[in-house]
């Protein structure tokens, strides 16, 4: 199992919040022993990476997988030779 390697903390995010938005990350971070900032961070870096992954990941039915693999495999144009050139050369790069 890789080891986490530690990121060094050199910037800041500074917030302004209600008092009861405040006294409610207090609250929490309490319940689970942590400080407020490690709770926000914590928190914060797990929704982040929540909203990335749901934006960049396709999520397709059997139906759609279907007429996608389909789409890939008889395409309706025909490739570009440009494409098929710079297809080839990557290939005998990653080969390489």
């Amino acid at each position: 199992m890789p080891v986490p390697i530690k990121e060094r903390r050199g910037e800041r995010l500074v917030a302004r919040v209600s008092g009861s938005d405040k006294l409610l990350f207090q609250r929490a971070a309490a319940l689970e022993g942590r400080s407020v900032a490690t709770f926000v961070i914590t928190h914060a870096r797990a929704m982040a990476r929540r909203i990335v992954a749901d934006q960049e990941t396709i999520t397709l039915d059997a139906i759609q997988s279907r007429r996608f693999v389909k789409a890939l495999l008889n395409p309706t144009i025909p490739v570009p030779t440009r494409l098929k050139k710079a297809v080839a050369a990557y290939r005998q790069r990653v080969a390489a």
